[in-house]
């Protein structure tokens, strides 16, 4: 970290707090004050350039007190850094990370601290790399102090530590602690400790000024996550053991041996969270059908069932005003939702109304202060990245706070309309179909699938996504589909996708296209697959695998040969990570084989693009070079983007919208408006074009 780095000043609380939005005359978002503009002029269509920018605010959370509120917020060169803003004397100050490292994620541990962790840029597929270590800042800036890290002994002059010492480890925050401003609970996986076979991880008491620690609590488990009450007390470890099998531990509050949960280990429930008064715990849970929500009593372990959806999981437990409220389920079955558990709970109808202001989007607390007077609110939604809104509950009034991308205007981008359709073996698939903007009534679109990465238990959602907006807005439909192996329907659906990379997995991709084309969505001669990580390897497989189905595949940051799976890449690095791809994939190397498209370019008849990161760890760029080589021993003609300094998937914005651009290219080259359907018709010209 580089010492205090700040930026103070009316000139940063005008950037960071003021400014008119482009989204026309739809949402004027004030400084914290009244905004006097009549009117908002028509922007220009939406650019690449746009589209590739950073969002300029990630996350927003208001403090204990309701005095402050902590910001990710990304600056012009790429870099996260911690905004913090007085909100009462409107004052601000910027936390700067170490040269190249991000803020990962942050808490306020009190009123008067956050704690936040750091990241090393990774790619936009994947989560950056954390550094392990823990941060600390007063709500004012002042005193910023590295808590915990391998980098302590390099801190700059201006930090201050007084005890803590450098560890090779990773810290991660765990809770609050009630009445206890200066301490907070801390998981410390310590590197050298943990084996091949996983992380072994300690729970520390930790005072936030100065990082020094006392331990708690262990799990008897490897690879364990932790639950607290909010006094403190660790009183659940779970996780899943070397076979895939859930695994939960229940102790006392006041400590002794952990306690295994038959019943939870069985139905691989998860417990969420305590409830204000530490006397029950939120636990996913069966429901009835489907998926649910219980409160479980620890007293005498009796499971209560209080919501359930025969579809989908819950998405995460709906905040009220105050910071350890629940009023809800938040879940998406399509769209996104939220199920109330009582209509008269604090908040909720604060929370309608603003729905009701900004109906079909995606509104929620993202934090409150202690004592609900006030609270952060998101509203976002398929085209909109987001606003961040401020809740007085002394006027009962919503203040627009922050806009993610202040840039982006929702009404120039394309609608994404939820599906359901039966794969050939009676299942039941959810996915999403974006439509080029006011097109939503189209018929015989040029369509691009674009498959999800993962596979396992990653979805796609109701959201706004740059990526398939840089294709709608050219004119194409973008198919998502959520196939077997995707999270969010449950572990038996994740389950059937195992062992199924270039089986079921990618006959539920095959499926969903030729829904699209029964439904006359798509024109069944103009259609192109595309997609990152798995996703690379569904489009490469789908063009190998269904030779007559698309006219071009995209193959970004790919697997192309899955026998390099078990010896190249960051997964097969440790015991845990090796049998993670022996029940996922298998030990077969025949069948790998025979599931790599590499191994298939017989078949191929598609047009191909290939995008390679050159810094990528968790897909090396040997799978992109790879069959680079093969397509040009082949002579087959196709596509090469490869950037060295890229991970897995593109961070730089210039690479991102330059991406885009030879993206749009090879579409139009392919299934645009110049070529000509196999068919024998040439749909009508894409918008834009």
């Amino acid at each position: 970290m580089d010492g205090a780095s700040q930026v103070q000043g009316k000139h940063f609380l005008d950037n960071l707090l003021g400014g008119i939005t482009m989204k026309t005359l739809r949402r004027c978002v004030l400084a914290l004050l009244a905004c006097g503009v009549a009117g908002v002029a028509l922007a220009d269509p939406v650019s690449f350039a746009d589209l590739a920018r950073h969002a300029q605010y990630r996350m927003v959370k208001i403090s204990p007190a309701g005095t402050h509120i902590a910001a990710t917020s990304v600056l012009a060169d790429g870099q996260t850094v911690l905004s913090l803003i007085d909100i009462v004397h409107r004052k601000g100050v910027n936390i700067t990370p170490r040269q190249g490292d991000d803020v990962q994620d942050f808490w306020w541990a009190s009123p008067k601290y956050v704690v936040y962790t750091e990241a090393l840029h990774q790619g936009g597929w994947d989560a950056p790399i954390a550094t392990g270590e823990l941060y600390s800042v007063e709500a004012d800036g002042g005193s910023p102090t590295m808590l915990y890290g391998y980098r302590m002994d390099t801190m700059e002059a201006g930090t201050h530590i007084q005890h803590a010492t450098p560890e090779y480890g990773s810290a991660d925050f765990l809770s609050r602690i009630d009445g206890d401003p200066d301490h907070i609970l801390a998981v410390v996986t310590n590197w050298e400790a943990s084996g091949s076979a996983g992380a072994l991880s300690v729970v520390y008491k930790m005072d936030v000024r100065d990082g020094n620690k006392v331990r708690v609590a262990a799990a008897p488990m490897r690879e364990a996550d932790y639950l607290a009450d909010h006094h403190g007390h660790v009183r659940f470890a779970y996780g899943d053991d070397l076979s895939g099998n859930r695994v939960i531990y229940m102790r006392p509050a006041d400590g002794g041996d952990w306690q295994l949960l038959e019943k939870a280990s069985a139905d691989r429930d998860v417990p969420i969270a305590f409830s204000a008064d530490d006397t029950t715990v939120w636990f996913t849970c069966p429901g009835s059908p489907g998926f649910g929500v219980c409160k479980f009593d620890p007293a005498n372990r009796k499971m209560t069932n209080v919501w359930s959806n025969p579809h989908v999981e819950p998405q995460a437990l709906a905040r009220g005003l105050a910071e350890d409220s629940i009023i809800g389920v938040r879940f998406t079955d399509g769209r996104p939702a939220i199920s109330v558990f009582d209509n008269g709970a604090p908040g909720v109808q604060a929370l309608i109304a603003l729905m009701k202001q900004y109906p079909g989007e995606d509104v929620w607390f993202t934090s409150g202060s202690d004592d609900g007077s006030k609270a952060v609110a998101l509203v976002e939604a398929d085209v909109d990245p987001g606003t961040f809104f401020l809740y007085d509950r002394a006027s009962n009034k919503f203040t627009p706070l922050l806009q993610r991308a202040s840039w982006i205007d929702p009404e120039k981008l394309g609608r994404a309309e939820p599906f359901t359709f039966k794969t050939r073996d009676g299942l039941t698939e959810q996915g999403y179909v974006t439509y080029p903007p006011g097109k939503d009534d189209a018929r015989h679109l040029p369509m691009v699938v674009y498959v999800h990465g993962g596979p396992y238990g990653i979805r796609d959602w109701w959201e706004y996504d740059p990526y398939v907006q840089a294709m709608a807005i050219r004119g194409y439909a973008v198919l998502q589909v959520n196939y077997r192996g995707s999270g969010g329907y449950g572990f038996d659906f994740e389950k059937a996708g195992w062992r199924q990379w270039g089986g079921e997995m990618q006959d539920d991709v095959t499926d969903a296209t030729r829904w699209a084309v029964a439904q006359g969505i798509a024109d069944p001669g103009r259609i192109c697959i595309y997609g990152g990580s798995y996703g690379g390897y569904a489009a490469l497989e789908g063009a190998v695998k269904e030779p007559d189905l698309y006219k071009c595949a995209i193959g970004y940051v790919g697997v192309y040969d899955l026998r390099l799976m078990d010896t190249r890449g960051d997964i097969p690095q440790n015991i845990y990570g090796k049998d993670y791809l022996k029940r996922v994939l298998g030990t077969d190397m025949d069948v790998l084989a025979q599931h790599s498209p590499i191994y298939q370019l017989d078949n191929l008849k598609a047009k191909v693009m290939l995008i390679v990161g050159g810094r990528d760890t968790r897909v090396p760029p040997v799978q992109g070079m790879d069959m680079h080589i093969a397509l040009l021993k082949r002579r087959i003609a196709h596509e090469w983007l490869y950037k060295p300094d890229e991970w897995h998937g593109f961070y730089n914005q210039d690479n991102i919208a330059e991406l885009f651009r030879k993206v749009d290219a090879f579409l139009d080259a392919n299934i645009g408006p110049a070529a000509v359907s196999m068919t024998g018709s040439s749909s009508a010209p894409a918008t834009g074009k």
